[in-house]
């Protein structure tokens, strides 16, 4: 361990200690607070009410039952952290962890809960401190917003939380993209509150579904739901992986408030009710100070980004809920020429962009058979950058894109009976697309010239999609699944049937066998589409899933997971100039920064593992998570030969959990190792020649980067005062130092290879005050 930032660790701890007594007696016997727990309890298929429902504190003699309403309270209930059970008859039990009870301050703790499988039967597969994600019997997580808070190494992302499973690839600190399961960066979906969100980054990498800043606000999450691979046909337009992230509400009783100060930025954030309770509000704002920051992460450059959310809640009725929200960031960078130069960088320039999505959900209940939620939305990216040759001057590229996405969303839930279940409904999506965009000439990997390109062109097309799922329990331990989507898409006509099928069977009250399997299509970035017109004739790619696993609980709170898959990938694009490349890895890397004259759709890939999770929840004093994997992602190339993908870890082993031994303190730690991805080595002589990288295209992913690894801590303390509540935190990022490599590339300023880590040790420390 570097013995520096253990010092600074370890002196920190002490200064949180010591600082205790600072802030005033904040929880003694003398001085003793309390806090309000409210809340509802409802039918997970139905969104009904469950009336009498009790809600208990686990531990304590404390409890409630819920009103006509599905209501609860309890009041007067001492500071601290707390688990929740609730239960109803005819359903499955469960126990909610990681509920803070504040000082003077209500939270609010929603539930849903699982009808058993058979009417009369109180099945408890499912029950206890494990959420289940509802028809996702294989791959599938649930994280709480306070799980993603803490989480050390996340920085209230919600991409980076999920980077300790073992179906996610590590690729890179400075970005959080997903690569799920061998596939790509630009294969996950992001809905939020049903809406569909193409990226919910800061600085979106194009062509991608990743960035390197979240742009969500994590104090609003109340709940994400992951899907690492045979999801079902409600979704479409992925090949990898789906991410449901859902807003709680805000505050129908009083105003509350709250500042954050943290490695993201400056933020504050109000909420309150709404027309005497039948609503609320929730409204945020950061703006970034990482130019404070540039020395220790090393990027020599300083972004500024700002972003703006709020969700707004009104009860038209007991059974009509209109939701209406709102996601907004602003980025802004520039590198310099003589920063560049300093730094080695091959490029310099500026980016200037915005990123929005609005829209309106409206929940109907259609009584106690279903209901369902209907959403309209509107989202544009828009960007704006410049880049020239730093050796030179010469430009490069520069461009003014727009990009944006007119959506409805119908989902709709029936239950016919207590073993039958239907989910079916419309995606509508309309494309407006304006590019205008250069690229100078230049040379590609292998150092051959590429032409010039000039896009100035507008792409306008609807989508449509239907899909439909049946969801059988013929018998008391078997969960059957059957779905399907169809999809047409008028750029190009393409149209496609996606069948999906899920099954799970309880071996006993502690051990399920659960399988998926399903075809799924992904259109084309407009990005490359725009280059050439003839290019809207390309297939779509395609991936199908084979999952089978394993759910057994080693204990109440404990859970095990072995999982094992297959993908196979057809009719990815392939650069007949650059044959023994697979297009979409290089692409994704390299930002789009070259052109194509032709392509092909005939490119094959496949990826295979297995995986291993132990996962514990804050049933007492100690959470965490270990995992295992062994993963391989591999492409054919145009001679028939198998590489391996630019992402292939092949080996990852993640550790994260944490301490809390009272209701003031909280130690966790995230340590993750993962194989040294591929890479393709540079001919140093042609290189050395042109004064550019040039790749040994003989030897086209053949070597591998040093194994990635690296080591999080993180402490926290609450202070409950009077009426105000604190949290103060600090964080060490790769405590000991670990050079992991980024990549490998020609310095043309200084004419050599050299080499571009990732973040060295970082120290951070972060506030959250509310009021």
């Amino acid at each position: 361990m570097h013995r520096q930032y253990l010092t600074i660790f370890i002196i920190m701890t002490i200064v949180f200690i010591v600082s205790s007594p600072l802030f005033g007696n904040d929880n003694t016997k003398a001085a003793q607070r309390f806090g309000t727990l409210k809340g509802q309890v409802m039918d997970i298929e139905t969104k009904t009410p469950l009336v009498g429902a009790t809600v208990t504190i686990v531990g304590t003699n404390k409890g409630a039952a819920a009103d006509l309403d599905g209501n609860f309270a309890i009041e007067r209930v001492p500071v601290g952290n707390y688990s929740l059970k609730f239960q109803s008859i005819g359903y499955n039990a469960f126990i909610q962890t990681d509920v803070i009870v504040k000082s003077n301050r209500i939270t609010f703790v929603n539930a849903e809960l699982a009808s058993s499988a058979i009417e009369g039967k109180d099945v408890t597969v499912s029950a206890g401190y494990f959420r289940s994600v509802q028809d996702e019997p294989t791959s599938a997580t649930s994280f709480s917003g306070e799980e993603i808070r803490r989480a050390p190494g996340s920085a209230g992302d919600v991409s980076r939380i999920v980077a300790v499973l073992p179906s996610v690839a590590k690729v890179n600190d400075q970005l959080n993209s997903l690569i799920i399961r061998g596939g790509g960066p630009a294969e996950n979906a992001f809905y939020l509150d049903n809406i569909e969100i193409p990226n919910i980054n800061h600085y979106p990498v194009p062509g991608t579904s990743g960035g390197p800043i979240g742009l969500l606000n994590v104090d609003f999450v109340q709940d994400v739901q992951f899907s690492a691979g045979g999801f079902s046909a409600l979704y479409g337009d992925r090949l990898s992986s789906v991410m449901n992230i859902e807003f709680r509400e805000g505050n129908r009783d009083e105003f509350d408030g709250q500042i954050d100060f943290s490695m993201g930025g400056l933020s504050l954030e109000v909420e309150g009710p709404i027309s005497k309770g039948r609503g609320s509000y929730m409204i945020s704002a950061r703006r970034s100070y990482l130019d404070l920051l540039v020395d220790a992460i090393g990027t020599g450059v300083a972004p500024k980004y700002s972003d703006y959310q709020g969700k707004f809640v009104y009860d038209l009725s007991p059974s009509n809920k209109l939701t209406f929200l709102g996601v907004a960031g602003v980025d802004y960078i520039e590198f310099d020429s003589s920063t560049s130069f300093d730094d080695g960088n091959t490029v310099f320039g500026e980016f200037d962009g915005y990123e929005y999505a609005v829209g309106s959900n409206w929940e109907y209940i259609w009584g106690k058979r279903g209901y369902s939620n209907t959403s309209v939305s509107l989202l544009s990216t828009k960007s704006e950058d410049h880049w020239n040759e730093t050796k030179s001057g010469d430009k490069l590229s520069r461009g003014k894109n727009i990009e944006s996405i007119a959506q409805f969303r119908n989902v709709n839930n029936f239950r016919a009976s207590n073993s039958v279940k239907f989910e079916f409904g419309i995606d509508v999506k309309y494309f407006f697309n304006d590019y205008d965009y250069y690229f100078a000439e230049y040379t590609d990997m292998a150092g051959n010239p590429t032409d010039a390109i000039i896009v100035n062109d507008e792409i306008n097309a609807p989508k449509y999609g239907t899909f439909a799922s049946l969801v059988w329990n013929p018998a008391e331990k078997l969960r059957l699944t059957f779905g399907g989507r169809y999809d047409y898409f008028d750029y190009g006509s393409h149209s496609h049937v996606s069948p999906r099928f899920s099954a799970s069977y309880s071996l006993n009250d502690r051990t399920s066998i659960n399988a998926a399997s399903g075809i799924y299509y992904q259109n084309l970035p407009f990005m490359l589409l725009s280059q050439n017109e003839k290019f809207k004739e390309l297939k779509n790619p395609v991936s199908y899933h084979y999952i089978l696993g394993l759910h057994h609980m080693l204990t109440k709170d404990t859970r095990l997971t072995l999982e094992g898959y297959y993908k196979d990938y057809d009719n990815f694009p392939i650069n007949p100039d650059l044959p023994e490349v697979f297009l979409a890895d290089q692409i994704a890397v390299d930002y789009y920064s070259g052109t194509f004259d032709e392509l092909r759709d005939d490119g094959k890939a496949r990826s295979y593992g297995v995986e291993l999770t132990v996962q514990k929840k804050l049933a007492q004093n100690i959470y965490g998570l270990v995992s295992a994997a062994y993963t391989k992602a591999e492409y054919e190339d145009t001679m028939g030969v198998w590489r391996d993908r630019l992402f292939d870890n092949q080996m990852l082993v993640s550790i994260e959990g944490g301490y809390k031994p009272n209701e003031k303190w909280e130690y966790s730690l995230r340590w993750i190792y993962a194989g040294g991805t591929p890479y393709t080595p540079l001919d140093l002589d042609a290189s050395r020649a042109m004064n550019r990288m040039v790749s040994d295209m003989s030897l086209v992913n053949a070597e591998r980067r040093p194994a990635y690894h690296s080591l999080n801590l993180r402490v926290d303390h609450r202070y409950h005062f009077g009426k105000t509540n604190m949290v103060l935190y600090f964080s060490v990022w790769n405590v000991y130092n670990r050079k992991n490599v980024a990549m490998y590339y020609w310095n043309e300023i200084e004419q050599k290879q050299d080499v571009e880590n990732q973040w060295s040790t970082l120290p951070i420390i972060g506030l959250e005050f509310e009021f």
